[in-house]
C-alpha cells in the first residue's frame, strides 16, 4: 500500500510539472483587467500607442520642464533634466528639484552623452522638441513621448492634454494613487479660488492673460487663446477669459503687438513678465497706445511673476491659481 502511495503521489507531481511546463512554453501570460499583467508590466499609453515596462521607471530623464514638475509632484526626482537653470527661472513649484540632478542640455538640444552617461531607464520628451533625435534617444533608454498641443483635429483640449499625460506618467512610475491624490488636491484648489474671487469686490471678472517681453526693443504679447490651458484654469476659478484671437491657436496664444491690447482693454490686464525684462521701464513707458489703455489708466495691471509656468502642470496650475487671486485680491 505504501508503494502505491509513493507512484500515485509521484504521477501527480509529474502531471503538475508538465501542466507549468506547457503554460511556460505557449508564451501567454495572465492579464489583468487594466491591461497590466499579474506579473507587474505596465502599459502606457503615449503618441506612439501602448508601451510595455516590466517595472517600474527609476531613473527618468525628462526634456520638457512640464514632465519635470510632473515627476516631482509624484514624489520622484529625475535624474536628469534639459536647461536646469532656465527650469528654475520659469517654473516655479512646491516641490523642489534637487541639487544632484544633472544637467542634460538644451531642451532643444540635449546633450546625448550626457543622457547615456546617467544611464536612465526611461526618457521622457514632448514629440516637437525630440522628433530630430528620436531614434538616438531610443538607443539610450525606451522613451515616453507625449504631444502637449494637440492639433484641432485631435478634439482633445490642452487642459484634458495635461491631466491624460500626468495620470499616464504616474503609471509608469508606479504612483498612480498619488497622482489621483494632486489632481484632487487641484479641484479643492479651483473651489478655493473661485469662493475667494466671488468674495471680491471686482470691477469685473474679464481677463486677459499674456506672456509678454522685448524682442529688437518692442513688446511682444502671447495673448492667450480659448484652446490655451492657462485661460482655462482661470476659468475655473470663476473669471472669464475676454480674448479670443478668432483662430485654433496650436500652442494656445497668438502673437501681438501692443495695439491688439485695445480689444480687451475693459479686461483684467494678467502677465507673466521677467524681473529683468524692462518691458514697462523701457518699452512701454512712453508707448501712447499702452499708456491709454482702460485697464492701465484705472490700475487693473497685475504682475504674477516670471516663474508663473502656463504651460505646465497640475502644480504650476496650483501656482497660477494662487498668484491670480492674490493679484485680484489688492
Amino acid at each position: 500500500m505504501k508503494k502505491r502511495h509513493v507512484f500515485v503521489a509521484a504521477s501527480a507531481f509529474m502531471l503538475l510539472a508538465a501542466c507549468n511546463s506547457s503554460n511556460e512554453g505557449n508564451g501567454q501570460e495572465n492579464t489583468s483587467k487594466d491591461g497590466n499583467s499579474d506579473t507587474g508590466s505596465i502599459t502606457v499609453t503615449d503618441t506612439q500607442g501602448e508601451q510595455t515596462f516590466t517595472e517600474p521607471a527609476k531613473r527618468v530623464v525628462a526634456l520638457d520642464w512640464t514632465y519635470v514638475e510632473n515627476l516631482l509632484a509624484l514624489g520622484v526626482q529625475p535624474v536628469g533634466v534639459a536647461d536646469v537653470e532656465n527650469y528654475h527661472k520659469w517654473v516655479d513649484v512646491r516641490e523642489e528639484l534637487s541639487d544632484d540632478v544633472v544637467d542634460v542640455g538644451l531642451r532643444t538640444e540635449p546633450n546625448l552623452e550626457a543622457i547615456a552617461q546617467l544611464e536612465p531607464d526611461l526618457i521622457i520628451s514632448a514629440n516637437y522638441r525630440s522628433e530630430n533625435i528620436e531614434e538616438e534617444l531610443k538607443d539610450i533608454a525606451p522613451m515616453l513621448i507625449f504631444d502637449p498641443y494637440p492639433e484641432e483635429s485631435k478634439g482633445i483640449t490642452h487642459y484634458e492634454e495635461m491631466e491624460t499625460t500626468f495620470r499616464e506618467m504616474a503609471k509608469v512610475v508606479d504612483k498612480e494613487a498619488e497622482g489621483e491624490a494632486i489632481l484632487a488636491e487641484l479641484d479643492e484648489k479651483y473651489e478655493e479660488g473661485k469662493e475667494k474671487i466671488e468674495s471680491m469686490d471686482l470691477e469685473t471678472r474679464d481677463f486677459v492673460l499674456t506672456m509678454a517681453y522685448t524682442d529688437n526693443q518692442a513688446p511682444v504679447f502671447r495673448l492667450f487663446n480659448p484652446n490655451g490651458m492657462a485661460p482655462a484654469i482661470l476659468e475655473k476659478i470663476g473669471l472669464n477669459n475676454a480674448y479670443d484671437s478668432g483662430n485654433f491657436e496650436l500652442y494656445g496664444y497668438a502673437t501681438t503687438g501692443v495695439e491688439e491690447l485695445l480689444s480687451v482693454e475693459d479686461a483684467n490686464f494678467l502677465h507673466i513678465v521677467q524681473d529683468d525684462d524692462g518691458l514697462f521701464e523701457e518699452g512701454l513707458a512712453n508707448n501712447a497706445v499702452w499708456n491709454d489703455l482702460n485697464f492701465v489708466k484705472e490700475g487693473r495691471v497685475y504682475a504674477l511673476g516670471g516663474d508663473t509656468w502656463p504651460y505646465g502642470g497640475p502644480l504650476s496650475a496650483m501656482t497660477l491659481i494662487d498668484r491670480t487671486v492674490e493679484a485680484l485680491d489688492q
